[in-house]
């Protein structure tokens, strides 16, 4: 598989007529190579893969990291750095573009001391970007990919319905967060040992709940507090950081209400609940990324509510790749993409949101997150 993208990805610089490639998006290292978890720029650690048009790619990595380079990384070489000695990371990348006439960068995710060398080594008009080859590459999803977004939407149905199943009148909201990381690792490790030989690839959820409950469900991306849940108030759960199942990324929003909601809320919530209908009926290949959210968005302003953030995003394994569900996107929709589709509204006391992720199929598409949404629903 990642033979293949590497492949895919040198016979496309050819046609581009770029020599060389950096590639210092986590994500993309991955795409490429299967090597992931390295300790990255937050460390002061870059990991830079070194893509010829052709020959053998060569991934510099810190020495910390050579052992899990060695056994994940599909490259050629390998070249481990040291901190403090020589020249670092810097050692290799003279060579690699000595005799380029067009290297391709990640311009918005080189980090900017690799960005700074690469200027001193590289002269302004030989630079070029390889974003748009690796965003279309991504784009359409390979029947493994697949697998793995359907398995992602098992690991997130688990963690909406413990989540759901621990709201209540009386609970902080960190209990949630609790339940929802537990079922989301269980069934993530049952899928793991069902269906992968993978022995490395962890189950456990990571990033922090994003929930929201009382008066603070007008903040977005609210983390699970000390908060403690009341009767009568709505509950937000937001899945989009946290399903992650072996390194593929989905979508999936719920709100909710510990017994009988405000009635105004009610109106609210099922403007968004319509929103996010009026995106799936235009869901299908062929139209453009842009149309999807127009219809999102005339639901909303023709309820009397402002214009909306975009309607959802492609994912795959990064939490937001092309095309996007927003004015300005003509991308075409096509099968194997797999996309995020919200609903939602926002008041000055009260916010509602739905969303779930789904494959674009040849006429259609394919739920991958599973759970109810009418009002009657999502009473607790």
């Amino acid at each position: 598989m990642f033979s293949d993208r590497m492949l895919r990805l040198q016979t496309k610089l050819t046609e581009a007529d770029i020599d060389v490639a950096l590639i210092t998006d986590d994500d993309n290292v991955y795409y490429l190579t299967g090597y992931y978890d390295y300790l990255h720029m937050e460390f002061g650690r870059p990991t830079i893969l070194v893509v010829p048009k052709d020959g053998e790619a060569l991934l510099i990595t810190p020495t910390i990291d050579l052992n899990s380079a060695q056994a994940a990384a599909r490259v050629g070489r390998i070249a481990p750095w040291n901190d403090g000695m020589g020249n670092e990371w810097r050692e290799e990348l003279p060579g690699a573009v000595k005799y380029a006439s067009k290297v391709a960068i990640e311009p918005g995710h080189m980090p900017p001391p690799v960005r700074a060398y690469v200027n001193d080594l590289v002269d302004t008009e030989a630079l070029t970007t390889v974003t748009p080859i690796l965003n279309e590459m991504r784009m359409i999803k390979s029947a493994q990919e697949l697998q793995l977004a359907r398995h992602a939407g098992e690991v997130a149905t688990a963690m909406m319905n413990a989540g759901r199943a621990a709201i209540g009148d009386g609970v902080p909201e960190f209990e949630v967060a609790i339940a929802t990381s537990q079922a989301g690792t269980r069934k993530a490790a049952e899928l793991l040992a069902a269906h992968y030989d993978d022995t490395d690839m962890s189950p456990n959820t990571h990033f922090l709940q994003i929930m929201a409950s009382g008066k603070d469900i007008i903040k977005t991306h609210h983390r699970a507090s000390t908060r403690i849940m009341r009767h009568g108030e709505p509950v937000f759960l937001c899945f989009c950081g946290m399903t992650n199942f072996h390194r593929f990324k989905l979508g999936f929003d719920r709100t909710f209400w510990i017994g009988e909601p405000d009635p105004e809320q009610v109106k609210v919530y099922e403007v968004a609940v319509a929103s996010q209908k009026a995106a799936l009926d235009a869901l299908r290949p062929g139209v453009t990324a842009e149309s999807i959210h127009a219809e999102y968005a005339e639901v909303i302003q023709g309820a009397g509510f402002e214009y909306p953030f975009r309607c959802g995003r492609a994912t795959g394994f990064s939490f937001l790749e092309a095309p996007q569900l927003v004015t300005g996107d003509k991308t075409i929709i096509q099968p194997g993409m797999v996309l995020a589709v919200d609903g939602s509204v926002s008041v000055d006391t009260f916010r509602a949101q739905v969303g779930d992720s789904f494959i674009i199929t040849e006429d259609g598409w394919e739920p991958l997150t599973q759970h109810p949404k009418s009002v009657e629903e999502v009473i607790l």
